[in-house]
């Protein structure tokens, strides 16, 4: 079965997604289900792998903590934009040393920080363990270095670490 379909829950899910983005169809069943066992083997390739989840009880509360973030930050972003030039505001970079060094922990905080609007991740130096975030509204750069490592790195160093 391995052999076969290496990732199962991956084709499980491309196939839903098939289904749910064409609509239902023996059709559709059938190509669908092609991408999906054709994505599932491609991934064996990639060789990605496996998360270590040490406590995986603190999945839900990042969550939380992300959703919450991103609709303050839409709010934040939004009423930068509908001042316009009334208020004047600074972008700017942020290099940030973290201890986080696990694989996934770091794809995760890449999404978070990506997801999160008026952030984005520019570049992770994986000897000095350095990221470099840009911020669209850049007041305190200490501010931020203390933001990502208490709020999220030590969160998923619990998780991964």
């Amino acid at each position: 079965m391995s052999r076969v379909l290496p990732y199962p829950l991956l084709t499980a899910s491309l196939l839903l997604m098939w289904l749910l983005l064409n609509g239902f169809s023996p059709g559709h069943v059938v190509l669908g289900l092609a991408v999906a066992v054709f994505a599932s083997r491609v991934m064996v390739a990639l060789h990605p792998g496996k998360p270590r989840l040490r406590r995986w009880q603190l999945i839900p509360r990042l969550f939380l903590l992300v959703v919450a973030d991103v609709v303050k930050s839409n709010v934040a972003v939004t009423s930068i934009i509908l001042q316009g030039k009334r208020r004047q505001w600074t972008a700017g970079f942020v290099a940030i040393p973290l201890k986080l060094r696990d694989e996934i922990g770091l794809a995760v905080l890449a999404c978070i920080i990506t997801s999160t609007p008026g952030t984005a991740w520019i570049d992770y130096d994986q000897a000095s363990g350095v990221l470099l975030i840009h911020v669209l509204d850049l007041a305190d750069e200490e501010e931020w270095r203390e933001l990502i490592r208490t709020r999220y790195e030590a969160l998923l160093r619990e998780i991964f670490e």
